[in-house]
């Protein structure tokens, strides 16, 4: 039968002290110094400082020599669709619907705006969902009868609402790229909370690199003009408890 998801998201690897590789990336630009001096100075201070200076440079090509992986699954295959369209600095890995057959049913993403509808309403998704399956099921045996590779063509009638996992890679560059795209509120409620799990995760690891990463607001002035969400100072008044929550936890875990 096929079986609702929920979102899980899992810092799987990172770049090991990322801030002090962004540090060696810029001052190696600017130093007469060799590769070695330089790294043992990097690691003898904190970065905090000189990284808030990056950012507010702009300088933002030394951001690319850090990457994060992440463990992504119980999320739609509507959110593949926009998540693939980040290029840049960044590489997929998807769990196939050709290779990988869904036997024991698959599994979907309901959308809270079909949850708000009342009870009623998500028992006809569930049995819309279960329908789906039957007729996938159909295919995957008709066409198998005909000696062909029947999970190919049968995953055509699977919905957006199909559960998929990946694993994604990008770097520091790219991330902050996609948070202030997709944490924005006029995204997609999916990959808007997909991005803000992520951020959180990646917020652990390096304050300072993804301290005022998210939408535009959180730094100046919001780009949506007239289509404006108009909750900039609630935006921000949110990313300082996130900081001070955040903060809290650290220091409880000292």
């Amino acid at each position: 039968m096929a079986e609702r998801k929920q979102m899980n998201v899992i810092l799987i690897r990172h770049t090991g002290f990322p801030e002090e590789t962004v540090s060696l990336g810029a001052k190696l630009c600017y130093s007469k110094a060799n590769i070695e001096d330089l790294k043992a100075k990097i690691s003898e201070k904190d970065q905090s400082a000189f990284i808030q200076r990056l950012m507010n440079m702009g300088h933002e090509s030394v951001l690319e020599h850090a990457t994060f992986t992440f463990g992504i699954e119980g999320v739609s295959r509507a959110l593949l669709a926009q998540i693939t369209r980040h290029r840049v600095g960044v590489a997929f890995s998807v769990q196939s619907q050709r290779y990988v057959s869904y036997e024991n049913g698959f599994g979907y993403i309901i959308p809270p705006s079909i949850e708000a509808l009342g009870e009623q309403a998500v028992e006809e998704y569930h049995a819309q969902m279960n329908q789906i399956e039957e007729w996938y099921r159909s295919w995957q045996e008709r066409l198998g009868k005909q000696g062909e590779k029947s999970n190919e063509d049968a995953r055509f009638v699977l919905p957006n609402a199909c559960e998929t996992r990946m694993l994604v890679t990008m770097n520091v560059r790219e991330l902050r790229h996609f948070f202030s795209l997709r944490m924005c509120s006029r995204a997609q409620w999916e990959i808007r909370a997909l991005a803000e799990r992520m951020h959180e995760l990646c917020l652990q690891v390096s304050p300072e690199l993804f301290r005022d990463a998210g939408p535009a607001c959180l730094r100046g002035k919001c780009p949506e003009g007239e289509k404006s969400c108009g909750m900039q100072m609630i935006k921000r008044e949110e990313r300082e408890k996130l900081l001070a929550r955040l903060n809290e936890e650290n220091q409880n875990a000292e």
